[in-house]
């Protein structure tokens, strides 16, 4: 029996993709919004898929407010456009 993939919907573009081809942001307990690159800390997760124009997106459509229930300042989303663009060079190895 084949194993289920986990699909997630990114809140950039709406497409239901993959778990392991997106990308999580999470929010943390403390309210801090953060990239998470290991899909395993605690706290709440959006997905976003693994390119800029969906993170673009996401911060016009204002998904990740939606999905965080709160509002994003904008250096939040500079620090996610930084940690996106640094996480993607060092996840080329895979």
């Amino acid at each position: 029996m084949a194993k289920k993939i986990p699909m997630r919907q990114c809140v950039g573009c709406g497409e239901m993709k993959s778990k392991k081809d997106m990308m999580r942001v999470l929010r943390t307990e403390e309210g801090s919004v953060v990239l998470d690159m290991t899909g395993r800390k605690n706290g709440r997760g959006a997905y976003l898929c693994v390119n800029r124009e969906c993170l673009l997106k996401a911060r016009k459509n204002k998904g990740l407010e939606r999905s965080f229930k709160m509002n994003i300042p904008q250096e939040i989303y500079e620090n996610l456009e930084k940690e996106f663009e640094e996480g993607k060079h060092a996840g080329e190895t895979e």
